[in-house]
């Protein structure tokens, strides 16, 4: 295969990838974040075979795709992730949603890595880029910081960019830039009603036995 179709693959996959962000950003659900998951691990095999780039150094990328393989090779265990709006709860963040993972479930993703040096890597990325707050991790900073680096990074390796939901990102990417906005997000959670870390494991338990219900 010549470079201009691994080129051709590696935009293919991009608009899929922005496809998916939109939908998880829009309408968010276990099936739009596993989607997005795996567009993003698609994505960077494309980059790397079509421009010789990849995601590795993003350490964003290093720790979701620690939870990607790990719920890939786990189906079962979807049902730990929590992903609802923040205005149901009295949280003041930059984010409109939540997404809340079990710390025992960051933990069991690292340590199926079989490399000591890749799991250290792992270990470290997610300590860096995931927001723990006791028992209960929210990996959604790490998701939309991930989604500006590897836009960035795809700009960089000169990947023709198309599709309505690329143009919706680009769009919003150059009003931050116009109005002097960071692209990326804090993602911090602060309450007036107690501790962060007693109702994000509120939140979890009460959620866990609906569903359960």
């Amino acid at each position: 295969m010549d470079s201009k179709a691994n080129l051709a693959d590696v935009s293919a996959a991009s608009e899929r990838f922005f496809r998916f962000y939109v939908a998880h950003c829009e309408s968010p659900d276990l099936d739009t974040l596993f989607a997005l998951l795996q567009a993003g691990h698609s994505l960077n095999d494309r980059l790397q075979k079509g421009a010789g780039l990849d995601f590795f150094n993003i350490p964003e990328f290093t720790a979701l795709k620690c939870l990607r393989n790990y719920f890939h090779h786990h189906e079962e265990l979807r049902h730990v992730v929590s992903i609802f709006p923040v205005g149901d709860y009295p949280i003041v963040t930059d984010l409109l949603y939540l997404c809340l993972v079990p710390r025992e479930s960051v933990m069991m993703a690292i340590d199926q890595i079989k490399s000591q040096s890749a799991k250290d890597k792992a270990r470290q990325a997610c300590q860096d880029v995931f927001h723990l707050y006791g028992q209960v991790v929210n990996i959604n900073p790490a998701l939309f910081n991930f989604v500006v680096a590897a836009y960035e990074r795809l700009k960089e390796a000169n990947v023709v960019l198309t599709g309505v939901a690329v143009e919706k990102f680009e769009q919003s990417y150059r009003y931050e830039e116009e109005n002097g906005f960071s692209h990326v997000i804090n993602g911090k959670l602060e309450t007036m009603a107690g501790s962060v870390d007693d109702l994000l494991a509120n939140i979890m338990r009460t959620r866990g036995l609906s569903r359960s219900g």
